[in-house]
Parts: C-alpha cells; sequence; structure tokens
C-alpha cells in the first residue's frame, strides 16, 4: 500500500492552516467517525491482520487509512494553530484506525 507524502501534504496545507480560525481548528480536532463507521473500519483492521481482506474489502480499508492520515496531518497542522493562540487541545483522530493498518504500512 502506498503511502501519504508528509513533506507534500504539508506544503499543500499550509493554505489551509492560514484561513483556519481557532474555533474551526477545534472542531477539526474533534472530528470522529459514527459508530457504524468505526466498527466498519475495525472489522476491516482485523480481516487485514489475519490477511482475510478481499481486493474490494483492502480497497475499501485503504480509501479509509488514507483519510486518517490525512486528517492527521490536517489536525498536526490545527493544533500548531491553536497552540500559537495559546491552546492546546489533546485529541488524536489517527487514534481511530488504532486497530491495525494495511500491510505495508
Amino acid at each position: 500500500m502506498k503511502t501519504l507524502d508528509a513533506p507534500v501534504l504539508d506544503r499543500l496545507l499550509e493554505p489551509v492552516g492560514r484561513i483556519l480560525t481557532p474555533e474551526v481548528a477545534r472542531e477539526l480536532i474533534k472530528l470522529q467517525f459514527d459508530r457504524k463507521v468505526q466498527a466498519r473500519i475495525d472489522k476491516l483492521a482485523r480481516r487485514c491482520n489475519e490477511g482475510k481482506l478481499t481486493d474490494a474489502e483492502r480497497s475499501e480499508y485503504e480509501t479509509y487509512v488514507y483519510f486518517i492520515d490525512f486528517i492527521a496531518l490536517l489536525q498536526a497542522k490545527v493544533r500548531m494553530l491553536l497552540k500559537r493562540c495559546g491552546t492546546d487541545l489533546q485529541y488524536n483522530f489517527s487514534n481511530a484506525h488504532s486497530a491495525g493498518a494495511p500491510e505495508g504500512r
């Protein structure tokens, strides 16, 4: 599985960080999947760890992981913005796929 290129994303997210207000930044940090989506991610993670993903499931799981990685990078930018504003929130969206990651990650 291909991974996101953090330096490229960092450059792409820089303008986003400049336009975020602290209020919007706080909301981005609190992003969470609903229970149904989280349950699906957890199931796919288990199947991945067991080596039992179908091609369609692998594609679906990779999409979730790419999105989670993207949001985690965005949230890192947001945390820096909030820190500069004197606020430091700790929620980490990347924990949403802690049950496992696709092979090759």
